[in-house]
């Protein structure tokens, strides 16, 4: 009698780790499905080139705009 219960007890855990197993494997089939489906309707778009301008006027007018920013900041007070 105990050795059938074990039987039966091993069977279903069995049973129930395939059907686990086997939920995970088409998990992962079908998102790597979707995902070249995806990639290849939807292709990243090329990196838009950087604007020509001089980095130290760039650097000028954040610093200006920062200073600004805390003058304003200290008149609050």
């Amino acid at each position: 009698m105990e050795e059938a219960l074990l039987q039966q007890g091993l069977d279903i855990t069995l049973f129930g780790m395939g059907i686990v197993f086997t939920f995970l494997l088409l998990l992962v089939i079908g998102t790597s499905i979707m995902s070249r489906i995806i990639i290849r309707n939807f292709p990243e778009a090329e990196p838009a080139a950087p604007a020509p301008g001089s980095p130290a006027a760039d650097d000028a007018r954040l610093r200006a705009i920062i200073k600004a920013a805390i003058d304003q900041h200290r008149k609050r007070r």
